[in-house]
């Protein structure tokens, strides 16, 4: 095992995600902090890939990262071994099309994106100087999810709103998960033996939060999510595309706009529609039992799924595969079924005997079908691969 180490932190508005890595990619300590500044503060970790879980009472991000580092300075020497950090950070604007070391002047810039994202961007400016000011030395990347889909033409990002609105504000469509469609992307380049710069896809990441997205000649030409990630498709809690002029209809029946972005991202999507659930599998089980609303749900989320992969082959010339990724995309054989069925006129058909539980990594198409893979998504890997680039020295 190699003895250089490399710390990915994913830190969100109420969590904390951390991967650890050594610098030949492998996992050796994983785990979440959720629930922080509540009485149910818990800090998870399993270290060296055992069962093995420590669970500690924590308070807010500054002690869950404290207890987090002394948890992994009893198996690691990080003061000797710890090379570099990657952070995830939700939103870069325009500034950022690809990863970068931190500096005052990202950090200031992160800043500036604020307004863009004013959840998230702030719990990743948090993360950053709080292990800015454990490892003053240590050089520190930033990964942002937009920056993959900074290659969208002004055409596809550009809202059909008055002009100056995104020359005064920046209001555009910037897209996600883009960690997440870059490294499949990468993947798929290498299960088809085909150079990332000539290869059309479209991915569809598919977890909680779902968007699929354009890739011509590798690059990201439209995505399904906009300025923020409610656009697009339709998803655990959040409603995806609806009508804007729904916005003043909820107004006049007593609603405050606090209340309907608390509907629209918390309380809508597979949970609004089923009652019961944000998760597919739940929904799946109760389908099959009878449950007609989670049915609906299910019934909903492909249709939706089908017309937003329809509409991105739009931006290709030409396709080389379909791909499915992220929880549901790689769990579902039953939402990749029913999503594909809307899709036989685009010349995409299933074999349902390779559509199993057990796909990943392998293309599940029948022989007259365009290619349809399902590939593991791994983000924190990306985040270490970005790292690693950007860090001086060789290790």
């Amino acid at each position: 095992m190699n003895s250089k180490l490399i710390l990915v932190i994913n830190c969100g508005s109420s969590s904390l995600k951390f991967a650890l890595y050594s610098i030949d990619h492998q996992l050796l300590a994983e785990g979440l902090a959720e629930s922080l500044n509540s009485v149910n503060a818990k800090l998870h970790i399993k270290l060296l890939n055992t069962e093995i879980k420590s669970t500690l009472d924590t308070k807010d991000h500054q002690h869950a990262i404290d207890l987090l580092i002394i948890e992994l300075q009893k198996t690691f020497d990080l003061k000797l071994e710890l090379v570099g950090i990657g952070h995830r950070v939700v939103h870069g604007g325009e500034s950022f099309k690809q990863s970068v070391i931190i500096t005052q002047e990202v950090i200031s810039e992160i800043k500036n994106c604020i307004p863009l994202a004013p959840l998230h961007n702030p719990a990743n400016l948090l993360g950053i100087n709080i292990l800015a000011t454990l490892f003053p030395k240590l050089n520190q990347v930033a990964v942002f999810d937009t920056s993959f889909h900074q290659t969208m033409p002004e055409h596809a990002y550009t809202y059909a709103i008055p002009y100056k609105f995104y020359k005064d504000d920046g209001v555009r469509r910037y897209g996600f998960h883009g960690t997440s469609h870059r490294f499949v992307t990468l993947q798929a380049s290498k299960l088809l033996n085909k150079q990332v710069d000539t290869l059309n896809l479209v991915t569809a990441h598919l977890g909680n939060g779902a968007s699929v997205a354009a890739i011509a000649n590798g690059a990201s030409v439209d995505t399904s999510m906009g300025m923020t990630p409610l656009e697009g498709l339709v998803m655990g809690t959040r409603s995806g595309d609806i009508d804007p002029g729904l916005f003043d209809y909820l107004i006049s029946k007593g609603l405050s706009p606090e209340d309907i972005s608390r509907t629209l991202n918390k309380e809508s999507g597979l949970l609004g529609i089923s009652g019961i659930s944000n998760d597919m599998r739940t929904l799946c089980e109760q389908a099959a039992q009878g449950h007609k609303l989670s049915q609906l749900a299910i019934d909903i989320f492909c249709f939706r799924l089908a017309k937003y992969i329809a509409a991105m082959m739009v931006s290709l010339t030409h396709i080389d595969a379909l791909v499915f990724t992220g929880g549901i995309g790689e769990n579902s054989p039953l939402v990749r079924e029913k999503t594909t069925d809307h899709l036989l006129i685009l010349g995409f058909t299933l074999d349902k005997d390779l559509n199993s539980l057990n796909c990943s990594n392998k293309v599940i198409n029948d022989a007259d079908s365009k290619n349809i893979i399902v590939i593991p998504t791994d983000e924190e890997l990306m985040i270490v691969n970005d790292t690693l680039e950007l860090i001086p020295g060789t290790f």
